[in-house]
C-alpha cells in the first residue's frame, strides 16, 4: 500500500457547521466560504497528522441532476481537488453523496493507493465503509470541528460512526472562523426598501440558471428595491443581537444525510423551551434568507403560500436540530411552530 493519504470531505457536513457558526444558519446564502484557505487548512492538518503526502481531497456535494453549478468548478480546479456530486431530490435531500463516498474510500483502499484516509463528515451511514477499508488495511481519521462541551468533542458527529474510526483530530478554531463569513446582515433599513418588493411589477424570463430579472417599474414614491449590487454598496448596520437561551448540554445533532432520528441524543427536555427555539430559529431563517433573496424569489415564495420550498423547509429543520436535537425538531408542534415563525417574520418584513 502506497504511503500517501487520500481526504474524503462531505461538504454538507462542513459548511453546515462552519456556516451556522458563522451566521447563525445552515442556509448557504447566508455566508460566503473561502474555499482555498479552507482546502488548504484541511490538508495542512492532515500533513501534521500523518506526516504523508495527499493523493487528492475527494469533496462531495450535491446539485441539481448532479449538474456541477459555477461554485463547484470553482473548487473542482483547484490543484489536487476532485469534486463528486450526488442529487438533490424534489424535496430538497442530498442523493447519492454517502454513497458515493463510501465506495471511493473502499475502493482507494482496495487498490492499495493511500494508507492513510482522511474523513471530514459525520455521518453514521459511513461506519460499515469505514469498516470494510480498515479490513483492506487502510487506517481511518476522523478530521471534525471542535465542540467542547460534547462528550465526544466534536459536533454533529454519529457516535456510531466516531467508534469505528482509528482516531479524531480537530480542525483549528481559527481556521473556521476565517474561511466562513457572514454574507449579509439584517437590519431595519433593508426592511423598509424592500417592503414593496411583493407588490412591485416585474417582469422575468425563464433560462437554465433560473429566473433572470429584466426590468423593475416601482410604484410611484415607492422607495427603489434594492438590487444586490445596491446591497453590497450600502452601508452595514449591525442589527441588535436576539437574546439566545443556550440550548440544554444534553441535546446535540447527529449529523446524518437521511431524515432518520437514530442519532440523537439527550433527555426529554422542556416543551416550552423546545416552542421557543423553534420560533427563532424561524425567525432567524427568515431574516437570513430575506435579505439575500432576489424580488422573482420573494414574489413566488409568496404566491405558493403557505407551502415552504424544500430548500428552505429544510433548514429550517436543520438549524433548529443544531440546538434542539433531531429528536425534538421531529416533532410535529416544533415543526408546525418553525413554519409559523417563518412566516410571521416574512409578513413582518414585506
Amino acid at each position: 500500500m502506497m504511503s500517501q493519504s487520500a481526504i474524503f470531505v462531505d461538504a454538507s457536513f462542513l459548511l453546515a457547521i462552519g456556516g451556522h457558526r458563522a451566521s447563525g444558519t445552515t442556509l448557504r446564502a447566508s455566508f460566503t466560504v473561502n474555499y482555498e484557505l479552507l482546502i488548504e487548512g484541511i490538508l495542512k492538518r492532515a500533513k501534521e497528522s500523518s506526516g504523508l503526502e495527499n493523493l487528492r481531497i475527494y469533496w462531495y456535494d450535491a446539485a441539481k441532476d448532479a449538474i456541477f453549478t459555477d461554485q463547484h468548478k470553482r473548487i473542482g480546479l483547484l490543484p489536487g481537488v476532485k469534486v463528486r456530486l450526488g442529487r438533490i431530490s424534489f424535496n430538497g435531500e442530498q442523493k447519492g453523496v454517502d454513497l458515493k463516498l463510501g465506495l471511493d474510500l473502499v475502493g482507494i483502499a482496495r487498490n492499495r493507493a493511500a494508507s492513510v484516509a482522511f474523513l471530514v463528515s459525520g455521518d453514521d451511514d459511513l461506519a460499515e465503509a469505514v469498516e470494510e477499508a480498515q479490513d483492506l488495511g487502510m487506517k481511518v481519521v476522523l478530521i471534525g470541528v471542535e465542540k467542547a462541551d460534547h462528550r465526544l468533542g466534536v459536533a454533529s458527529v454519529a457516535e456510531h460512526l466516531a467508534l469505528r474510526v482509528d482516531s479524531i483530530i480537530i480542525l483549528p478554531e481559527e481556521l473556521i472562523k476565517s474561511a466562513f463569513v457572514k454574507a449579509v446582515s439584517w437590519d431595519a433599513e433593508h426592511v423598509s426598501q424592500t417592503a414593496n418588493i411583493a407588490n412591485a411589477p416585474v417582469s422575468v424570463k425563464e433560462n437554465e440558471r433560473g429566473p433572470v430579472e429584466e426590468h423593475l417599474v416601482p410604484k410611484p414614491g415607492a422607495p427603489k428595491p434594492p438590487t444586490p449590487a445596491l446591497l453590497s454598496q450600502r452601508p452595514k448596520f449591525q442589527a441588535q443581537a436576539p437574546i439566545v437561551t443556550p440550548a440544554p448540554a444534553d441535546y446535540q445533532l447527529v449529523y446524518s444525510s437521511t431524515q432518520q432520528t437514530s442519532g440523537f441524543a439527550g433527555g426529554a427536555g422542556d416543551d416550552t423551551y423546545a416552542m421557543d427555539v423553534a420560533a427563532h430559529v424561524g425567525s432567524s431563517v427568515a431574516k437570513n434568507w430575506h435579505a439575500s433573496t432576489t424580488q422573482a424569489e420573494l414574489r413566488d415564495l409568496i404566491a405558493d403560500r403557505p407551502l415552504l420550498p424544500a430548500e428552505i423547509d429544510r433548514v429550517l429543520l436543520k438549524d433548529c436540530a443544531q440546538r434542539l436535537g433531531e429528536w425534538k425538531t421531529d416533532l410535529q408542534d416544533v415543526r408546525r411552530a418553525l413554519r409559523v415563525a417563518f412566516w410571521e417574520q416574512i409578513d413582518q418584513l414585506t
